[in-house]
């Protein structure tokens, strides 16, 4: 008498399940929930899989708080100290290469690079720094002739993914949520062979 109780329970969920499946033959979320509820646990499970950065923020202050608290998620580099401007001109510094060794790697490479200062306003952090090459080739020193730039070689920039949190709008256009993206930041500076190829 319990088997045949425990198969006709089973037969139920089964045909409630088919109804509800044909009932919502889209599988919309909404009409799932609606017609088909499921059982509290699985309902709670699925709320917690649900991304933090969905939620969406009408007010400037709530939106910086969360993305302070979101970024801890995301560990960001020690900032070097910007140097200059974006848009400032930039030259080789091959007159003024020392002879001696200055403490700076960035002044010490035969690729030298500066450090400029980026803004994204739509990005937390809004704003970081960057390296830029000063030299398209690379500074070449030989014995004690005075260094040059040879473009046998070129200076290239190293990159490392970064990730930032983008401020998006959300479907209705009045509130924002943020969106983790990742961003090649260059870091310095590299010499490598020149690119030949034609």
């Amino acid at each position: 008498m319990y088997m045949k109780q425990v198969s006709d329970t089973r037969r139920d969920r089964t045909a409630a399940a088919t109804g509800c499946s044909l009932l919502c033959s889209l599988h919309h979320f909404s009409c799932l929930l609606t017609f088909c509820p499921p059982h509290p646990q699985i309902l709670i499970f699925g709320l917690l899989l649900v991304p933090v950065w969905t939620k969406c923020y009408e007010d400037d202050r709530e939106l910086q708080k969360a993305a302070e608290k979101l970024m801890n998620r995301y560990p960001q580099p020690a900032e070097p100290p910007a140097t200059a401007a974006p848009d400032s001109p930039a030259s080789c510094p091959v007159e003024h290469f020392p002879q001696q060794s200055p403490q700076h790697l960035h002044d010490r490479s035969l690729s030298p690079w500066r450090y400029v200062l980026v803004t994204k306003k739509d990005h937390f952090p809004s704003t970081y720094a960057e390296a830029q090459c000063l030299c398209s080739g690379c500074v070449l020193i030989q014995n004690k002739s005075p260094p040059m730039e040879s473009h046998d070689y070129n200076s290239h920039p190293v990159t490392q993914s970064r990730v930032f949190l983008k401020k998006e709008p959300c479907d209705s256009g009045k509130k924002y949520h943020l969106k983790p993206v990742t961003v090649k930041v260059a870091v310095g500076c590299t010499c490598v062979r020149a690119n030949r190829s034609s």
